[in-house]
């Protein structure tokens, strides 16, 4: 597959049809329904509810001690342990650790207060090694981590750091826009925590960005304010990939490659090795 094929099938069909959120929730599961391939041997998965939260565990064959918790992406307003399901049970796979993925309430039912509470939940009901998510859930992830008494492993894809503005985002992506980012950043703004976005929000951050987003320009300047206060963090970026290509971490090279580095780095810190 090519990134341009990618982003076809996952530009949304502009042929006048329902474009209520319950049809675009709709149309995001199927569309993750049908890339969803067959579960890695020996793998091991149970849905359950934990801290009074829906979550999927992923256990792998092999597993090693260390729970890592997955926060999933979709604008805070789609998205589920469904839709992310194939990239849960690769980040075990390649972790060999057992991962667990939180179903947190949606906006804009719920509040991103709320969102963020059944992520916490999960994160201090099972002291996870590491809190990983992946673009809204990247933001969820930053903000467990600055509001919480956990301490590990911080890993980011494409997130939502600091208050996104015109000025700070980078050059509107084939799948992302500028605009798309400050509207749905309206919704979780008003209950999002007051933080300091050159504070680290972990001592170890392990991060993953793509070429085409406007979310990596603010993505880098964070890292160089985390860097200059004491975090050692680790950085990569997918050329000519573009926000959402980790869904197509399987067939496309580059975002192979660079889901493979990420992965290696996060497994190397977790064991101990610089």
């Amino acid at each position: 597959m090519t990134i341009e094929d990618f982003i076809r099938e996952f530009t949304p069909a502009d042929d006048g049809s329902d474009s209520s959120l319950p049809s675009q929730r709709r149309a995001y599961e199927a569309l993750h329904a049908r890339r969803r391939v067959a579960d890695p041997a020996g793998m091991q998965i149970r849905d359950e509810v934990m801290g009074g939260v829906d979550v999927r565990r992923f256990r792998p064959a092999g597993c090693v001690e260390g729970n890592v918790v997955y926060l999933h992406g979709g604008g805070w307003s789609l998205g589920s342990v469904d839709s992310h399901h194939g990239i849960t049970a690769s980040l075990a796979e390649r972790l060999r650790r057992e991962v667990i993925s939180v179903d947190y309430r949606l906006l804009p039912e719920a509040t991103y207060a709320e969102a963020l509470a059944d992520c916490r939940a999960v994160v201090e009901a099972v002291g996870p090694v590491a809190v990983i998510g992946d673009s809204a859930g990247g933001r969820l992830a930053i903000d467990v981590a600055h509001t919480s008494e956990w301490k590990g492993l911080l890993g980011l894809i494409y997130p939502v750091v600091g208050t996104p503005t015109v000025e700070t985002l980078g050059e509107d992506g084939p799948l992302l826009s500028r605009a798309d980012i400050l509207s749905l950043w309206q919704m979780a703004a008003p209950d999002a925590p007051d933080v300091d976005a050159a504070v680290p929000p972990a001592r170890i951050i392990e991060t993953l960005a793509v070429e085409r987003d406007p979310l990596t320009r603010p993505l880098e300047q964070a890292i160089e304010s985390w860097r200059r206060n004491g975090a050692s963090v680790g950085y990569r970026c997918a050329p000519d990939m573009v926000h959402a290509a980790l869904h197509g971490h399987g067939d496309l090279p580059e975002m192979q490659t660079a889901w493979q580095d990420f992965c290696q780095a996060v497994e190397r810190r977790l064991d101990g090795e610089s």
